[in-house]
């Protein structure tokens, strides 16, 4: 009979993270979470850790231009893929569309779950503009490749991932919708201006 020593297998690998356009290469615990590899080993700390089970939003990242929770998505899986963090979404001094719109609408309070929001902003718009309807979407929209109309109801229900605990929600959601009415996702209808009430 033969027995394997477990603490002779490696318990670590080389990763290479290819997050907003630069490439890392760490040496990480396999079961490193793509969140600790992003705050504790690239000391990028826009996304938060709040509930740490994939319930909150707080660490929505962008993977391959899709929406995760980077709590739940081991680093060592990430490898070749494009990461874009809260931190990556400006350009320079310019701050990204949505960002600005979070701003413009006062969209947080404490900002704890503000970069994730943000990131999962970026995603909704991504993917109202590819067609992917929602669970409030009419089967009468068209076919998936036609954008998606936005309106609140979708919004709240596209967002509904990013928990917000000091209620920003009423700010939020005017946030999404002026950065798709300003262009930001081209071919979104929103029915409104930008800044404008609702």
């Amino acid at each position: 009979m033969t027995t394997t020593d477990s603490r002779s297998q490696s318990t670590t690998s080389t990763v290479r993270l290819g997050v907003n356009g630069s490439e890392h290469e760490l040496a990480l615990d396999n079961r490193t979470s793509l969140l600790d590899a992003l705050r504790e080993h690239l000391d990028l700390t826009g996304s938060k850790k709040g509930c740490d089970h994939g319930q909150c939003g707080a660490c929505t990242v962008l993977l391959d231009g899709r929406r995760v929770n980077a709590c739940l998505v081991l680093a060592v899986t990430a490898q070749g893929r494009e990461i874009t963090t809260v931190e990556g979404l400006a350009d320079g001094e310019s701050l990204h569309p949505v960002q600005r719109a979070f701003v413009d609408r006062d969209a947080f309070q404490c900002g704890y779950c503000t970069p994730g929001q943000i990131c999962s902003a970026v995603g909704v718009l991504s993917e109202a503009r590819a067609g992917w309807p929602s669970a409030v979407t009419p089967p009468e929209s068209g076919p998936p490749e036609v954008p998606v109309a936005l309106d609140e109801a979708e919004v709240r229900e596209r967002m509904s991932g990013n928990l917000c605990r000091c209620g920003a929600y009423a700010n939020i959601v005017p946030a999404v919708l002026d950065a798709a009415a300003a262009g930001h996702a081209p071919g979104i209808e929103t029915g409104y201006e930008p800044g404008g009430t609702r």
